[in-house]
């Protein structure tokens, strides 16, 4: 899990995939954080991406460095319903306080990757690492 964070912190934007019905939706990202040892994002509950994640909790990740290097995770989510894990988002980004709070009305909503998800880092000279989260 090392690694997969230092890369995340590296390059904080990374791409975050779902299913919608048949079809993959792919859309940028910039949050993460460990909660309760797993890796966890947050997600705007009124948002399309957190209703297909109710509906199929299959997810892909991916970010890529500068230097040619790029991960994929590759998992399953499930959300969290503590409210603790919001509070902790608010102290890892405190930015998501002015999106998500009482006056806009929008809730943040934490999802963690199940055991199990599998996360590759390779690069274009054929170097390939795998990793079970």
């Amino acid at each position: 899990m090392e690694k997969v964070l230092a890369f995340l912190k590296e390059n904080p934007t990374f791409f975050f995939a779902t299913v919608d019905g048949d079809k993959p939706k792919v859309r940028p990202f910039g949050f993460h954080m460990v909660y309760n040892d797993k890796l966890c994002f947050g997600i705007g509950r009124h948002k399309k991406s957190f209703k297909q994640i109710l509906e199929n909790p299959q997810i892909e990740i991916c970010a890529c460095s500068p230097k040619g290097q790029w991960l994929r995770i590759c998992g399953t989510v499930c959300v969290i319903e503590d409210p603790a894990a919001v509070e902790e988002a608010f102290k890892v980004m405190p930015e998501l306080k002015g999106m998500y709070n009482e006056q806009t009305g929008q809730k943040l909503g934490i999802v963690a990757l199940n055991s199990g998800a599998v996360a590759e880092i390779a690069d274009f000279s054929g170097q390939f690492e795998q990793i079970i989260l």
